[in-house]
C-alpha cells in the first residue's frame, strides 16, 4: 500500500485544475475585475470620446468579466457584452 494515501489527492488536484480551466477549454475570454481597466483604455484608444467609452466599457467589463480584442468591432468575442443593449435596443457597450 505503499503511495496508495496519494490517489485521493491527485484525484481532486486533477478535478480543481479541471474547473479552474474550464472557461479557457470552452474558449471563453474571462477576466478579473482588475483587468477591466487596462482592457478598456485600450478599447477605448481609438475614440474621440474617451469619458463616456471608458465609463460604459468599465461597466460592461464588470458584469461580464470580458473585452472584445482591438479599438472597435469584435464584439462576437464577448456574447454577453455584445448582446447586453439599452431600452432603445443599441449597444450599451462600445
Amino acid at each position: 500500500m505503499a503511495g496508495g494515501g496519494r490517489r485521493p489527492y491527485i484525484a481532486l488536484f486533477f478535478i480543481l485544475f479541471l474547473i479552474a480551466f474550464a472557461d479557457v477549454a470552452q474558449g471563453k475570454n474571462r477576466l478579473r475585475p482588475k483587468d477591466c481597466k487596462p482592457r478598456c483604455t485600450y478599447r477605448c484608444s481609438a475614440t474621440s470620446h474617451k469619458k463616456p467609452c471608458m465609463f460604459f466599457c468599465q461597466k460592461c467589463c464588470a458584469k461580464c468579466l470580458c473585452v472584445p480584442p482591438g479599438v472597435y468591432g469584435n464584439k462576437h468575442k464577448c456574447s454577453c457584452y455584445n448582446n447586453w443593449k439599452t431600452q432603445e435596443g443599441k449597444p450599451k457597450c462600445p
